[in-house]
């Protein structure tokens, strides 16, 4: 059980049900090898960067910092945010993602000196904290960077699971991030590699079946829905 989560009723239905969940997304698309990126670093940029954005898009403008050079946190303290802002159009908001790039490795700098082994090291609660006061960092964000980038076990919540878990019948005692995140992080194992996966399986089914027109006839869960429309 994390520190940081807010209660909500727990009970073995929905354990067996998220157990349940998992495993039918994973017999349908198998192993997602989540998150895509080279090293932690360019997953830290990926977290920020895919903020309101298309993962395609994301990946044009990694590219782009990859082949003009800004692939590390000194290369981008060193450029203004000017001029990374247009390597990053593609990702939508990229004036103001420019900043928050900036805000990001300044951060990285002054916490670790650039060792992201090091900063890796800190306590999953410290860390998040450190993440979070970053400007531009919120709680899917930071999750993100913790879970993909350091290898915490923390899950990552996003509108994807919302949607997705609220159709299918669970809910949190409220609406707030940490009591989704408490849904998951304590009805089913602690497990680094799990957490990977099946955020990655939600994420798959949100954008290919359960979208805001869910398409619920071919989706692996409709039998245990409660939104399924046939």
């Amino acid at each position: 059980m994390t520190q940081w989560t807010a209660k909500c009723t727990v009970t073995e239905p929905v354990q067996s049900l998220l157990e349940d969940i998992y495993r039918r997304l994973f017999e349908q698309y198998g192993p997602q090898h989540w998150w895509p990126g080279e090293t932690p670093f360019e997953v830290m940029i990926g977290a920020v960067l895919t903020q309101s954005a298309a993962w395609k898009n994301v990946e044009t403008a990694i590219t782009n910092l990859k082949t003009t050079g800004l692939m590390s946190p000194a290369a981008l303290r060193g450029k203004p945010s000017e001029e990374i802002a247009p390597l990053i159009r593609s990702t939508v908001y990229y004036n103001v993602k420019a900043r928050k790039l900036k805000a990001l490795v300044d951060y990285i700098g002054n916490a670790c000196n650039d060792d992201l082994d090091r900063l890796f090291k800190k306590d999953v609660r410290q860390l998040r904290d450190e993440l979070l006061a970053v400007w531009g960092v919120g709680e899917e964000t930071a999750d993100s960077i913790l879970l993909y980038a350091a290898n915490k076990p923390v899950f990552v919540i996003d509108a994807y699971t919302r949607r997705i878990i609220n159709r299918i019948g669970i809910q949190p005692e409220n609406d707030k991030y940490s009591a989704w995140q408490f849904l998951f992080m304590n009805n089913i194992p602690a497990d680094i590699a799990l957490f990977n996966e099946y955020h990655a399986l939600l994420v798959r089914l949100g954008k290919e079946t359960c979208r805001p027109k869910p398409l619920c006839s071919s989706c692996p869960l409709f039998d245990i829905c409660l939104s399924a429309v046939a």
